[in-house]
């Protein structure tokens, strides 16, 4: 039986779009604070472990002789509220695990170990000993070793806890990818994300949570039968290592990013000179479609909020687009297809929805 979500016209969301700056995070200000604190941090080695002129990338890199190493950091962010209202924590570190390792790859690194963060207000042995078991699997995943990590116990600074990490990569310097030579032309080849992943969570748990929502409550349509709302958001982010390795080892790729916070923005950081025509998207997962409607929220803000169903994309030139494809299609059990083209112009375009960022 179809269950239509149930849309309260009395919450403050209905007659006018949610947006994830209402619910907290203003990624425009957020934009502004970084590039306000980067001139502060203008101290640069020289010689042997340089940096890298890759700067605006997913990743990091320094100069290590005939290689790079790559670093890159992130957490789980608010995903983790949810986690504690359900007291289920084991999945939160797969989260962590994919934030690092999929922006490590976006340059064409091979991911080697991880450091973790935790800062707890109170440190719960069944808390810590999940997010352990959810650390090891995003490990084995990834193929990487955890060597080390810090937990910090901070009463009146933490409510609940934050958990983040470092990621430690690895690239022939002649092998990075940057997206520099991205052209117009290139194919845009999508992979299938497995829901929210771990971004846009402030915005996502104010939607429900207006409208009376109970993390326990079964998600309020027939796409998870079987699923409370809980389950749902918390399905851990799908890590693209093994499916980008492969992929680049027998294909020559151009550009390679991971969809995360900003949707369908980000990706002109790899090269900001194209257009990014989004032309075959993937059709949303239902847990965006049941999000838009119950918050009202507009297409525009969507793409630039959640991953909608596409967490990684991959540039390559048009004569290698069905290779990549049949690569792809042999290293991962997540849907991928031609999502899109490179064109003359600059920004990055959805035609069908009258989007353009």
């Amino acid at each position: 039986m179809s269950v239509t979500p149930v849309v309260n016209k009395k919450s403050p969301a209905f007659g006018k779009g949610m947006t994830y700056a209402e619910s907290g995070v203003d990624i425009e200000k957020e934009n502004e604070a970084i590039k306000a604190m980067i001139p502060g941090m203008a101290a640069i080695r020289k010689g042997f472990g340089k940096p890298l002129e890759i700067e605006g990338h997913y990743a990091g890199a320094i100069d290590f002789g005939e290689y790079a190493l790559v670093l890159c950091t992130d957490g789980v962010g608010s995903k983790v509220e949810i986690a504690n209202a359900l007291k289920k924590w084991d999945t939160v570190g797969i989260d962590c695990m994919a934030m690092n390792v999929n922006d490590a790859i976006c340059i064409g690194a091979e991911p080697l170990s991880f450091v973790d963060y935790l800062a707890i207000e109170d440190p719960d042995p069944e808390i810590t000993r999940q997010i352990g078991e959810g650390l090891k699997e995003g490990a084995r995943q990834s193929n990487v070793s955890i060597i080390g990590g810090e937990t910090a116990s901070l009463p009146g600074v933490i409510k609940g806890f934050d958990l983040a990490g470092t990621c430690l990569a690895y690239v022939k310097k002649d092998a990075i990818i940057t997206g520099k030579d991205i052209a117009p032309g290139d194919v845009m080849i999508g992979l299938r994300s497995t829901g929210i992943h771990s971004n846009g969570y402030s915005l996502a748990r104010r939607i429900f949570e207006s409208h009376g929502f109970s993390y326990y409550d079964m998600f309020p349509s027939d796409a998870y039968t079987d699923k409370t709302l809980g389950e749902v958001l918390l399905t851990p982010t799908k890590i693209y290592v093994r499916e980008i390795l492969e992929l680049i080892s027998k294909v020559p790729v151009k550009g390679l990013a991971h969809i995360t916070g900003s949707g369908l923005k980000k990706i002109k950081r790899l090269n900001n000179s194209v257009r990014y025509v989004f032309d075959s998207l993937f059709e949303p997962l239902p847990v965006f479609k049941t999000m838009q409607e119950l918050g009202n929220v507009t297409d525009y803000e969507m793409y630039k909020t959640f991953n909608m169903g596409m967490g990684f994309v991959v540039v390559v030139a048009p004569e290698n687009a069905e290779r990549a494809l049949a690569v792809l299609r042999g290293a991962s059990e997540m849907e991928c297809k031609v999502v899109g083209r490179i064109e003359q112009g600059t920004g990055s375009v959805v035609p069908q929805l009258g989007i353009e960022y």
